[in-house]
């Protein structure tokens, strides 16, 4: 792990450090960010790793504000990565959303299960070097992701099994790797939040309700909104910091499992 332009200090604001980071892993580089408390909170953290969706990357507004919520409030970390082709990996640092946006359905169509595989590899090696900060260790994982977060996310959720609650859904039983997302939602067995918006044209409320249905957990919950794809309204914010901070704080032993004040 590396801390891009010497920023192992980082930034600091309301209590939350933030620190911009390179993973270099198998010939590639994973740029992202990491927010912790400003002081340390003693006992292993909690950490929520978050996957932005098409035509974003790692500072998406949502990705932030979910991020610095769970720090302040909650006394956790959160970690956030660009995917492919977007954000840092692009010549352009993610300037033209747009671009990105098609070139990750190029990409997501000719590659597929193998672009996937390199993404859930990238995540693990980003876990990894985090949870070895020793002002991070190694508590339970949450994973927060929607859309192009749940197209790379899910099977994460599926494969590692630190992953012990997941935030999921702007996404259908649908799309060039549909096998492996169903194997993948299949597999799952932590309690998830899967997220529907009824309008939405890029993954219709039935492939959305397939995918759903297809996940394995026993404990899973579907909250369902009007409008579309990108119109998911601000009270899911609140609903994904309360059920991730519960989930995880029933998952971490010891003393400070609790959360903070959620005001």
């Amino acid at each position: 792990m590396r801390w891009v332009d010497g920023d192992r200090v980082g930034t600091v604001s309301r209590g939350v450090r933030e620190r911009s980071f390179a993973v270099d892993r198998a010939g590639r580089t994973v740029p992202g960010v990491l927010w912790t408390p400003e002081a340390g909170a003693g006992g292993p953290l909690a950490l929520v790793a978050l996957g932005h969706g098409a035509a974003q990357h790692k500072r998406q507004d949502v990705v932030v504000a979910l991020a610095r919520r769970l720090v302040r409030h909650h006394g956790m970390a959160a970690v956030a990565v660009d995917g492919p082709v977007h954000g840092d990996r692009r010549p352009d640092k993610g300037a033209d959303g747009r671009l990105a946006f098609l070139e990750f359905a190029q990409l997501w169509a000719a590659q597929g299960d193998a672009m996937t595989d390199e993404m859930v590899a990238d995540w693990r090696a980003v876990l990894d070097a985090v949870q070895a900060l020793p002002d991070v260790g190694i508590g339970p994982v949450g994973w927060w992701g929607v859309s192009m977060g749940t197209v790379l996310g899910l099977p994460l959720v599926a494969e590692d099994p630190r992953v012990v609650a997941a935030v999921l859904g702007l996404m259908g039983a649908t799309g060039p790797t549909r096998a492996r997302i169903e194997a993948a939602a299949a597999a799952v067995r932590c309690p998830v939040l899967f997220l529907v918006q009824l309008g939405d044209a890029l993954f219709p409320r039935d492939s959305a309700l397939a995918l759903f249905d297809a996940i394995g957990s026993p404990d899973k919950r579907l909250h369902a909104h009007p409008g579309p794809h990108g119109a998911l309204p601000g009270e899911e914010v609140d609903a994904s910091e309360a059920f991730l901070a519960r989930v995880l704080a029933q998952a971490r032993p010891g003393p400070g499992a609790g959360g903070g004040d959620p005001a």
